[in-house]
């Protein structure tokens, strides 16, 4: 039996001993926390980056619709994409027999409007 109380009281401090420590490191100026703002290098390199986004055609299915998409996006900086705006170009049902046709169809189609929408925004 008084093992069980010694493991007992151990996990409570030990949870006592770790909540503190995560106050702690969220409370701290440039902590972990979500309010931690970037250094001001990665400001400057992350609003280029944004203002150098540009729009890409895209495609996904949702609920056996396939949908055909233009996406405004940038490379963020852990090296992925991060969009910024989406809009839906054209969707049809994922198992229509013309499905290969009107993908293709599209797609030229999403990439023409991208074309444009990107050189609408450059000459801005």
């Amino acid at each position: 039996m008084g093992l069980a109380e010694l493991l007992l009281v151990a996990l409570v401090v030990g949870g006592l001993g770790f909540g503190i420590w995560t106050a702690w490191r969220l409370l701290q100026p440039g902590g972990a926390g979500p309010t931690r703002a970037l250094p001001e290098r990665d400001r400057a390199w992350l609003a280029e980056a944004i203002a150098k986004a540009r729009w890409t055609p895209a495609h996904d299915e949702v609920d056996g619709t396939t949908r055909v998409l233009l996406r405004r996006s940038y490379v963020g900086l852990d090296g992925r994409p991060e969009v910024l705006e989406e809009r839906v170009f054209t969707s049809f049902p994922a198992d229509d027999p013309a499905w290969e046709a009107r993908f293709t169809e599209a797609m030229a189609g999403a990439r023409y409007r991208c074309g444009y929408l990107n050189a609408e925004e450059s000459q801005e």
